[in-house]
């Protein structure tokens, strides 16, 4: 029987289960005020994956419009710290 290290272990487990884009908002929100900085972390109110797409919910109308502007570079940050494709897409709520 072959061993596992235990960080092994779980991503495979996280990259064949349901619970993958769950874990990557985690992440994702964990980082955000350090990609995005200190205001727009401020005024977001949820972030969520589904199918490699990034929904960010924001109240605050003129975030909207900034993100909206900002989306490619979302996408590029969001990569490259993750290292993978992790979002090919964001929407704005």
């Amino acid at each position: 029987m072959a061993q596992l290290h235990i960080g092994d272990a779980i991503k495979g487990f996280l990259e064949k289960s349901s619970l993958k884009n769950g874990v990557r908002a985690v992440q994702i929100e964990s980082l955000w005020e350090e990609l995005m900085g200190k205001t727009i972390s401020k005024y977001t109110d949820k972030i969520q994956i589904i199918n490699k797409t990034l929904y960010i919910y924001t109240s605050v109308g003129p975030l909207k419009q900034e993100l909206l502007y900002q989306k490619s570079i979302i996408i590029e940050r969001i990569n490259e710290v993750m290292g993978d494709k992790v979002i090919s897409e964001v929407v704005i709520r």
